[in-house]
């Protein structure tokens, strides 16, 4: 049996290995969730997934919890294939690492095999967690520089009459059709306010997208409901202060633009500019020599 032979049988060996073990851990993530759920989880070891379980640990069902978490903080609200995600991403990179190395046996070196399987295994697990930490990020600025509009929205629907539960609800059922994603945040803010309390709602959604302009409308509006304040006046003030606010950062780039814009004039002009203007000077000098 040739080298490369026995090399496809060990990474076929390796990803079977590897399908396995995310097989066991998908069953025991989803086993615990389940039982957790419904406050059947006991400390007894009777089934063979049980016991499997005693070796593997506890952060097992918290790593999928998070994954979850991530993939809400990137906009994907009702993703159910979560649990999937570590096992496939690493599935992916030794299917790739097999392949560089089936492919390249014969053609690169061994420092070239050596940074090819590298640069995928890099990509592979490195990549998927930018791409879902910037698409995060990339949603909490949009929902931060929408909030002022929905502050309006909401003050408009107070000063009408409604309470705060019935405004928040209403003015979620009408962005629905025009933002997906800060309807999204009104309506699970207007579900857990009727479960734990506005307070400890807000205190969420604060969690949720940690802002500043985010954090500015949940202590004021918390302040206003404590102090019996004019909701509608805070509502307006705080708009005003975040639209001001937003202003002046918009001001501050353009004040900094002239700065930076600077290195590029300089290399891309002033410097063509004066070869432009010695160029002539030096060829008459070099053809006097």
């Amino acid at each position: 049996m040739s080298g490369q032979n026995l090399l496809f049988l060990a990474m076929a060996a390796v990803f079977l290995g590897v399908v396995l073990v995310a097989w066991i851990v998908y069953v025991l993530a989803t086993r615990r969730q389940v039982l957790n759920r419904y406050s059947l989880s006991d400390g007894t070891a009777s089934t063979f997934y049980d016991q499997v379980e005693q070796f593997l640990p506890s952060s097992v069902s918290t790593n999928v919890d998070k994954i979850e978490e991530k993939f809400y903080a990137a906009g994907f609200y009702d993703f159910k294939y979560a649990h999937l995600y570590m096992p496939l991403k690493y599935i992916m990179a030794l299917v790739g690492i097999g392949a560089v190395v089936w492919y390249g046996t014969d053609k690169w070196s061994t420092m070239t095999l050596v940074a090819a399987g590298a640069g995928w295994l890099i990509v592979c697990i490195s990549l998927p967690d930018m791409w879902l930490d910037g698409r995060a990020k990339q949603l909490r600025a949009k929902i931060s520089n929408q909030l002022p509009y929905l502050l309006d929205l909401l003050a408009m629907c107070i000063q009408t009459g409604m309470t705060v539960e019935s405004a928040m609800s209403y003015v979620g059922r009408e962005l629905h059709e025009f933002d997906y994603d800060l309807a999204h945040v009104l309506k699970r803010t207007n579900e857990r306010a009727r479960i734990v309390g506005l307070e400890q709602a807000l205190d969420e959604l604060y969690e949720r997208i940690p802002t500043n302009e985010v954090r500015s409308f949940v202590m004021t509006f918390k302040q206003s409901i404590k102090y019996g304040s004019s909701v509608y006046e805070v509502l307006t003030t705080l708009a005003a202060d975040i639209r001001e606010l937003k202003m002046l950062e918009l001001e501050e780039r353009v004040g900094k633009l002239s700065a930076k814009i600077s290195v590029p004039l300089i290399l891309f002009i002033m410097v063509p500019i004066i070869i432009l203007i010695a160029a002539p000077g030096v060829m008459r000098m070099l053809q006097g020599v």
